[in-house]
């Protein structure tokens, strides 16, 4: 079985860009308030974040579905003989 590094080719693919872009902009909010609490520098140490988990909730599963959809393309990208 041949392993499979993320390289060029799956990072220049647009289905990964966009899944990689909804990570970030819906997965980062509830993250970082959930960090920042756990450290004691968010003001209520027990934060209910209802607008970030929403973003979460809307943005997990079509980033995930992204992000595998272009590694699988940038696999069979890469599978193919040249010139085909």
């Amino acid at each position: 079985m041949a392993t499979w590094r993320p390289d060029r080719a799956f990072f220049a693919n647009r289905w990964t860009r966009v899944g990689l872009v909804l990570m970030a902009v819906g997965w980062t909010p509830l993250w970082g308030i959930v960090l920042l609490a756990k450290l004691g520098i968010w003001p209520d140490p027990n934060p209910n974040p209802v607008g970030p988990g929403m973003l979460f909730f809307l943005t997990a599963w079509p980033a995930v579905v992204c992000v595998v959809v272009g590694a699988v393309k940038s696999r069979r990208a890469q599978a193919k003989p040249p010139g085909r």
